[in-house]
Parts: C-alpha cells; structure tokens; sequence
C-alpha cells in the first residue's frame, strides 16, 4: 500500500510512533510517505527507505501549510492517509475527505480540559461549555466521514471515543503504540548495587506530566539522582523548585535528546508520575531497554505495566506512595532486575513495532475497501 502520514509536531512521542512506523511500513514493502515539519527524525527515516516531505501546519487556520498539504495528497495519491495528531487530524481529514482518500487518525490523547473523561486520569484543566463543542462534537463529526477510521494506542481512548465523542465502534480500533527494533536490540546494563541510584524522566515538561511530584520523591529517598531528559514549558518552574529543595544536587536536567537511548541506557530506571497517559512512548522505550519503571495508574499504563512484574505502579498525586515506591527500587537491585527483564520480555512479545505496523495495515485494508 502507499501510506502518507502527516504530523504537525516536531518532536514528542507522537513523532517517535509515526517515524518509527513509517520504517517498519517500508521495510515490510509498503510506500512509505512521511510528512512533517523540519525535524530531527527525517533524516534517519529516509535513509531506511521513507519517502519524507517537509510542510509545517503551524496551526490549524493556517491556510499556507494545509495547501501544501493539499499539494502533496495530490501529488503522492495515497491508498491511506494517517494523521498522527490533533492538529492533522484536523486538517488532513478536512483535505482527505473531498479527494476521496480513505483516512486513519490517530488519538494519542486527549486535551487537559477534558483528561478526566478518560478512565483513571486525574482533572487537569477546567472544562468549559464551548470545549465539548469544540472537541467532542467537532471531532464526533470528522470521525463520521466515509472511508475513515479512529486508532487509539490503548482501551482507555477507545472508551473516550465511543462513549463521549460518539465514534461508531466499528470504526475504533486500539492499536498499542510499538518500539523500533533498535530499542530492543541494545538493552541496558543489568543492574548492579550501587551508591547511588539513577532515575530518568523522559518527555515534554509540561503540567500534565506532575514533574513537581517526582522532584519533592527524589528529595526524600536517600541515594536517588534524578535525571530529566526533555524541555518544555515547565522548566523554568522545575529549576526553581529544585533550587528550592533539600538536595539540588541530586537533580540534573538533561536537554532534549534527539535520540535519548543513551541516557536511558545509563539510568537504573524510569520514573513518569503522569496525570493522565495513553500508551506512553517514553514507558515503551524505557521497558525495551530493560528499564524497570514507576508509573502512575492512570489512562492506559495499567494496560501496559503490570503491578509488581513489569514495575511497580502508584496513584497519581501520592507523592508520599511515589517516594515509597522509589525507595523500594532503589534499595533492592534484584527487584530492578526482575521487573525490568519482565518489561523487556512484555515488549517484545507485544509492543514491537513489526506487530503494531500489521494491525495498522489491517486498519487501512479495511478503509480502503
């Protein structure tokens, strides 16, 4: 099949999911297309067979970047389209339905003002009238057209799907996100006892993520480094905090990484103390790795860790349950070892990217009548 997927960040797991799948489309014989604002991750997927088109939709009136969209549908003529976020589900679906090309849109997540519609998310942001209007009917609407179909990476969307956006079930289909074969190829160092323990973070600061909640547990365990791998709009808050804190020095902030394999393979394990996650691509990195993790019981993390035997999960906003379960971690390196080969294992059986690529071609066969 000739796939184009469109995204309209640059960066994200969002971004991770769709370069990741558009290699695997190419290596198993599809014509993969991949389009995108400029980015870190297009060079690499064209040298593995992706045919890569820069266009940046820099919002969603934005008139300029939907018509070099437009230009590239119709140049490309693909069999599916894939939208990869909320803003090119919205604009590839209003280009992809007049032209008659079958669209998949994959919902990654939901806005802050309406996280607690998910099952286990906590509130995030206050909901107003107008954004029911705006999010649930508009997108119950997009997700009617003909030939298209809604994708949600774990059960806890799908449910959000069907019950408030009003998505026909036939057309949801929860498809988990899946990792590159290079995840899985090169674990991380088995654990060992060590003085101090390394805890990584991964993804984009912002408030959702409850950074602050992770900060004050690593304060309290005795022995814990915290390393945070990202950016966003919560660093400067997160710098003061720490600043603030009992040990500042056990903090370090640690940039984005174009590719943060590297400083997950140094950590002893993840830590991600979430509000509101759907299959999270940072949790899928670190467990292909080896990575024991400790997550929050929120969305769709419950679906991919399982308490005690892939990592040890706690309620979101206990900050006393996270300190504990860090503690736990971090005194016992057995326990790191047997949680993290079970992640590895539960990867692989089922969160490979090959395995996923195959259900998602089965989605566009069937839109593609």
């Amino acid at each position: 099949m000739r796939v184009l997927q469109l995204i309209t960040q640059s960066r994200g797991g969002p971004v991770d999911h769709a370069t990741e799948l558009a290699v695997e489309l190419a290596r198993q014989g599809h014509d993969s297309h991949l389009v995108s604002p400029p980015g870190p991750h297009l060079a690499p997927a064209a040298t593995q067979g992706v045919t890569v088109h820069v266009a940046a939709v820099a919002r969603a009136t934005d008139l300029r970047g939907a018509r070099a969209v437009g230009r590239l549908l119709a140049a490309v003529a693909p069999d599916v389209v894939h939208l990869q976020d909320r803003r090119a589900g919205l604009v590839g679906r209003a280009l992809a339905g007049p032209r008659s090309v079958p669209s998949v849109y994959t919902l990654h997540g939901v806005p802050d003002q309406l996280a607690d519609l998910v099952p286990g998310n906590l509130p995030i942001a206050r909901s107003r009238r107008r954004d029911r209007l705006r999010y649930l009917r508009l997108e119950g609407l997009l997700a009617r057209a003909p030939r298209s179909a809604v994708v949600t990476p774990c059960r806890a969307l799908a449910a959000y799907a069907r019950d408030y956006v009003g998505v026909p079930g036939d057309r949801v289909h929860a498809v988990p996100n899946g990792v590159g074969r290079d995840w899985l190829d090169r674990p991380a160092p088995r654990p060992t006892e060590a003085a101090t323990v390394e805890v990584a973070w991964l993804g984009l600061m912002q408030p959702v993520k409850r950074l602050p909640d992770l900060v004050t547990a690593v304060d309290r365990v005795p022995g814990v480094r915290l390393h945070l791998i990202g950016d966003g709009p919560e660093r400067i808050r997160l710098e003061a905090l720490v600043a603030a804190s009992g040990h500042p020095d056990r903090a370090r902030f640690a940039g984005f990484r174009d590719d943060p394999a590297d400083a997950l393979r140094a950590a002893d394990l993840l830590a991600l103390p979430s509000a509101a996650e759907a299959c999270p691509m940072a949790l899928l990195q670190a467990m292909a790795l080896g990575l024991p993790v400790l997550a929050t019981r929120v969305g769709g993390v419950p679906e991919l860790v399982r308490d005690r035997r892939d990592g040890l999960l706690v309620d979101a906003g206990d900050v006393g349950g996270l300190a504990r379960a860090l503690a736990e971690l971090a005194g016992d390196a057995a326990l790191r070892r047997r949680l993290g080969d079970s992640a590895r294992e539960r990867v692989r059986a089922h969160y490979a990217i090959d395995r996923t690529t195959r259900a998602l071609v089965e989605v566009y066969e069937r839109v593609a009548g």
